[in-house]
């Protein structure tokens, strides 16, 4: 299963992903985020875990299952450069911005916003397609509803 997606991310020229690759692929990018400080805690684990609930309609025990199929993913996907541009060329531009917010909703979920993290949004967000603006604004919103 993660071999053959890992194969359509990384083609040359990725077809859009069925929802549930999508939707792994997506989530792979979350829990790739809250790794990156070297401290992947239960306060971003709960966040995904509330993203995924939210985002896709699930279950608390869905939820964390999909999260650790993109656990999983996570460890084998390539580097995040391509792993992200191949995410880029096969998911739709709202979902991509609506993943900016989720991932800087991970990066605030421990009430820190660690170098790591941002370096690796302010990274992943053009790869995306998504300007430094539009970012900043995804994180704004963010810290809004968390007020």
């Amino acid at each position: 299963m993660f071999a053959d997606l890992l194969k359509r991310l990384t083609a040359a020229e990725p077809d859009p992903l069925p929802d549930t690759d999508a939707r792994l692929a997506l989530t792979a990018l979350l829990v790739r985020l809250a790794k990156s400080d070297g401290d992947y805690d239960s306060a971003e684990i709960s966040r995904i875990d509330r993203i995924l609930s939210a985002r896709y309609a699930l279950n608390p025990v869905e939820a964390a299952q999909l999260r650790a199929e993109a656990e999983r993913l996570e460890r084998e996907a390539p580097d995040t450069v391509r792993f992200t541009r191949a995410i880029k060329d096969a998911v739709a531009y709202d979902q991509r911005e609506a993943v900016i917010e989720a991932l800087w909703e991970v990066v605030l979920a421990d009430g820190v916003r660690d170098e790591e993290e941002d370096a690796l949004i302010r990274m992943v967000a053009p790869l995306l397609g998504v300007s430094d603006p539009e970012s900043a604004m995804a994180r704004q919103r963010v810290e809004a509803r968390q007020k």
